[in-house]
C-alpha cells in the first residue's frame, strides 16, 4: 500500500481557476468565483442565477475537498464581483483598455472565450480582467489548465505597464473527457458530476470512449492518472481469474502499458474506476442529501424539462419557432459542390462561384477567399453550405447562400473551407449531434440574429472537428471537419 498524502500534499490536486497566493508561512490558495466573467462570456446566465450558482459552488467545491482530507482554513473564496466593480478596479480596466490592442485581446481569450466573425466587446474584456484579478487578488501565482495560457501571457505582458508585479503561472493539462473529445460542461456524457448517482456513473463509463490498446484521448485512463494515483497511490484492477485475476498496480505507467498491450480490457478498466469513482463521490453525495443542499442544487440548476424555456426550446428543435430559444436544426446547412469559381468583376479580394447543393438550378454563392484558397482547390470542391440566409448583394451581385469555412484569427488570419465527409452529394443535410429530427426554417429572420446566435458556439475541436456547444456537425456518413485549424472558429 502506498503512503497516503498529507492534507497539505492534497492542495495540489485542485486543478482548475485557483489563484495562489504564496506567504513565509504554509502555502494558502484563493478560490476565485468568477461570476463576473461567467456574465461576459456571451452572457450565458442571468445574474439571479449566477449568485446561486456561486453558492452551489461553494458548497459543492468544500464537500469535495472536505471528502480529501483538505484543510478548508487554507482556503479563501472570493466572490469575483467583490472587487470587480470597485472605484479603483473599474479605473484599471479603463487604463488597461488604453493599452491592449483588439488583436491582442482576441488572441488572449483564442482558447478561453467564444470566438466569432463580430465578437461583443464583453468578450474582449474578458482576458484584461482576469490579468486584472491577480493584482487585487495579492497573489503571487495564478492556477489553470494549458488553455489558459494565453491569458497568462497577456497578464505578464501588460501587468507591469500598469506598474504592477509579474505574476507567476502554474498549469495543469486538459483532461479528455469520456467520449474522447475535450471534457465539456455542456456535454453531458463527457464528464462525471460531483452529484452523480452510482447509476449515472455506470452509464457514462459503459458508453465512454475506450477502444482496446487504445492509449490516446482515453479519459476513463486519464481519470486514473490525474486523479486516482495522485489520491491514491495505486490502482487495483478487479477481474475473474481466468483472465489474470486481480491485480494491484504501483505506478500508472504499468497500467497504460498493459492497457496498450490489451492486457487489461476496457470492460475491467471502466468497472475498476467506477468502483473508486463510486467511493470519491459517496462523501459528496451524503452531504447534498439535506434539504437545504438539495434545494440549493434545484434552484441553481433547474430541470431544463420543467421550464417555460424548455417548452419552447423543444418546439424550436422540431421547426416550431421559438426564436429566443435556439435550437441548431433551424439553420439549413447542406453538403454543396462548387461547379465554377471566377474572380468577382468589381472586386479583387471576391470570388464568384456556382455551388451545387441538391435543387434545379446552382446557387450563386460571393465568399471573400480570394486571399486564402486558390481557385483550382476551389473548383469541383466539395463544401459545407449555409442555404437559409437571407440573399444579399455584394458589389452589385446577389449571394444566395454561405460557404463555410474554418478561421483562426491572426497575423496572418487563417482560412480553410469545411470538409464535409468522403463520398458525399450535394444538398445532402448537416446536422448538429443529437438534433437530427429538427426541421431547419425556410428563410431565417436577419432581425432575429439565428445564425450569428448558432455560430457563436461552433468551434473547431483539437482532433479538427465541426462541433457546436461540443457537439458534432455530421451528415448520414460522418463528421464535419476541417484540414489543420485545431480550435478554430466557423463562419
Amino acid at each position: 500500500m502506498a503512503d497516503k498524502l498529507s492534507p497539505d500534499e492534497k492542495l495540489h490536486l485542485i486543478t482548475r481557476n485557483l489563484q495562489v497566493e504564496h506567504y513565509t508561512n504554509p502555502l494558502r490558495v484563493t478560490i476565485l468565483f468568477a461570476d463576473l466573467h461567467a456574465f461576459l462570456d456571451n452572457m450565458k446566465a442571468p445574474w439571479e442565477l449566477l449568485e446561486l450558482r456561486v453558492k452551489y459552488y461553494e458548497q459543492v467545491i468544500k464537500a469535495m475537498l472536505e471528502s480529501i482530507g483538505v484543510p478548508l482554513d487554507k482556503l479563501k473564496f472570493v466572490k469575483g464581483t467583490e472587487f470587480q466593480l470597485s472605484r479603483e478596479y473599474t479605473l484599471d480596466v479603463y487604463r488597461l483598455s488604453s493599452m491592449v490592442t483588439e488583436h491582442d485581446a482576441k488572441k488572449a481569450g483564442a482558447e478561453v472565450v467564444k470566438q466569432v466573425e463580430h465578437p461583443l466587446l464583453s468578450g474582449l474584456l474578458y482576458p484584461g480582467l482576469q490579468a486584472l484579478d491577480e493584482e487585487y487578488l495579492k497573489v503571487d501565482a495564478q492556477f489553470g489548465g494549458v488553455d489558459q495560457r494565453k491569458i497568462f501571457t497577456l497578464a505578464e505582458k501588460y501587468l507591469p505597464s500598469l506598474g504592477y508585479a509579474k505574476r507567476s503561472h502554474l498549469m495543469n493539462p486538459m483532461v479528455p473527457g469520456l467520449t474522447g473529445s475535450k471534457m465539456s460542461s455542456s456535454e453531458e456524457e463527457s464528464k462525471i458530476d460531483l452529484l452523480d448517482s452510482a447509476g449515472d456513473v455506470k452509464k457514462k463509463l459503459k458508453k465512454a470512449f475506450c477502444e482496446p490498446g487504445n492509449i490516446d484521448n482515453n479519459g476513463v485512463l486519464s481519470f486514473v492518472k490525474h486523479v486516482v494515483f495522485p489520491l491514491r497511490g495505486e490502482f487495483s484492477i478487479k477481474r475473474d481469474a481466468k483472465w489474470g485475476g486481480d491485480k494491484i498496480y504501483t505506478a500508472f505507467e504499468e497500467v497504460e502499458k498493459d492497457f496498450a498491450e490489451e492486457s487489461v480490457h476496457p470492460g475491467d478498466l471502466k468497472a475498476s474506476v467506477e468502483v473508486v469513482l463510486n467511493q470519491l463521490l459517496e462523501p459528496i453525495r451524503k452531504k447534498f442529501e439535506s434539504p437545504e443542499l438539495r434545494k440549493l442544487t434545484n434552484t441553481a440548476y433547474p430541470d431544463p424539462s420543467k421550464t417555460k424555456g424548455a417548452a419552447k426550446g423543444a418546439k424550436a428543435a422540431t421547426g416550431g419557432g421559438g426564436d429566443d430559444d435556439l435550437a441548431p436544426s433551424r439553420v439549413d446547412i447542406r453538403v454543396g459542390k462548387i461547379i465554377s469559381v471566377e474572380k468577382h468583376p468589381d472586386a479583387d479580394s471576391l470570388y464568384l462561384e456556382k455551388i451545387d447543393v441538391g435543387e434545379a438550378e446552382p446557387r450563386t454563392v460571393v465568399s471573400g477567399l480570394v486571399a486564402f484558397i486558390s481557385q483550382e482547390d476551389l473548383q469541383d470542391r466539395l463544401v459545407l453550405v449555409l442555404c437559409n440566409l437571407k440573399p444579399q448583394k455584394m458589389r452589385g451581385i446577389e449571394s444566395q447562400a454561405m460557404l463555410l469555412c474554418a478561421s483562426i484569427e491572426g497575423d496572418p488570419r487563417r482560412v480553410e473551407p469545411l470538409d464535409p465527409p468522403e463520398g458525399s452529394s450535394p444538398g445532402e443535410r448537416v446536422f448538429v449531434e443529437g438534433y437530427e429530427t429538427g426541421k431547419p426554417d425556410d428563410r431565417l429572420n436577419p432581425k432575429k440574429k439565428v445564425w450569428e446566435k448558432v455560430q457563436a458556439d461552433l468551434k473547431i475541436s483539437d482532433e479538427c472537428v465541426a462541433q457546436w456547444r461540443d457537439k458534432r456537425l455530421l451528415t448520414k456518413l460522418g463528421q464535419i471537419t476541417c484540414k489543420t485549424l485545431k480550435g478554430g472558429n466557423v463562419s
